[in-house]
């Protein structure tokens, strides 16, 4: 097991696990964990850890509730996407920030500060999940500058935890 810091594993009553349900779900655009579901959290080593059975799928950074990388497996979101070219996927999977010139696709309705998810262009498949520091007009339009800042990515502590 990799070497995540995990603390204070608690089970969430149902009014909590749906506020964190309904939030994500509303940011993403497709259903999420229900409050059937058994879920937890825990403080990890950079920011709380939403398990669902069993699974890390959902995290809270800053106060906001969004998914990991195996959440964006799991449940496929259809928004807040950032799309990356194929030459910047080696350095996202080893948690480098994203910038503008990699960036060839966003969702327009990111706005600064908003939590997001980044895939590669031919596959579509889930590298990694950001906060975003410009808009998703701005992202595509920009040449230069640093557009997501890597919060988890594929091959992270986070990632390998969930290896057998």
């Amino acid at each position: 097991m990799a070497d995540v810091r995990i603390r204070k594993r608690r089970r969430l009553r149902s009014k909590d696990i749906r506020a964190y349900s309904e939030e994500i779900s509303s940011a993403l655009g497709v259903e999420v964990f229900s409050e059937d579901d058994p879920v937890d959290m825990a403080e990890g080593s950079d920011f709380d850890l939403l398990f669902v059975s069993g699974s890390i799928l959902g995290m809270v950074h800053g106060g906001r509730a969004f998914i990991t990388v195996r959440g964006a497996l799991r449940y496929r979101p259809e928004r807040r996407h950032v799309t990356v070219d194929m030459g910047a996927v080696p350095f996202v999977t080893k948690g480098a920030d994203i910038m503008s010139p990699g960036i060839v696709d966003a969702d327009r309705s990111i706005e600064a500060g908003d939590l997001v998810w980044i895939r590669d262009e031919r596959n579509m498949v889930p590298l990694a999940v950001g906060e975003s520091l410009m808009s998703g007009e701005e992202m595509v339009s920009a040449g230069s500058g640093k557009a997501v800042l890597n919060l988890h990515h594929v091959g992270d502590r986070l990632w390998k935890h969930e290896e057998p």
